[in-house]
């Protein structure tokens, strides 16, 4: 994975713009407008080669993505795969001054069942309360993403 970081991270030094639209829409609970920017992006950067990774590693891959843009806003701390609740969250953001939370859970959807694994993902937060950690952090608002993605597309909800 730390490939798949080191590359996005260059990347998304260069297209500020459009990772800024990502991040805005993330931090505004606007899901709709994550899955726009998120899918512009890989439709640019991913060739369907890049995900052709073994069935069990898929879903890293674009969980290395979204950590290398996330890593982009330099006021969030984006941490992964770190124990909160009753098992262990994909991704979580916390604004520095704890204004806001993000819980994002990832699915690679096998089938190209997009919505299928945005609602496991998103079911997957809620039963295993990934909002645990932020919310023991003094987190004001704490939004929750289930993003499931097949080659170059996503589905966030």
């Amino acid at each position: 994975m730390g490939q798949i970081m080191e590359l996005f991270r260059e990347e998304t030094k260069k297209d500020g713009e459009s990772l800024q639209k990502l991040c805005k829409a993330l931090a505004a609970g606007d899901a709709a407008g994550v899955e726009e920017a998120f899918n512009c992006y890989l439709r640019k950067v991913i060739s369907v080669r890049d995900a052709a990774a073994r069935s069990d590693r898929k879903e890293n891959f674009y969980h290395g993505i979204l950590l290398g843009i996330l890593s982009y806003k330099a006021d969030w701390i984006v941490t992964s795969n770190r124990e909160t609740g009753d098992g262990y969250g994909d991704i979580l953001v916390e604004a520095e001054d704890r204004s806001l939370g993000i819980v994002i859970e990832v699915k690679y959807a096998r089938d190209g069942n997009l919505a299928e694994g945005v609602k496991l993902a998103l079911e997957q937060i809620e039963k295993q309360h990934y909002d645990e950690r932020l919310r023991n952090n003094g987190v004001g608002k704490v939004l929750k993403y289930g993003i499931a993605c097949y080659k170059k597309m996503c589905k966030v909800g």
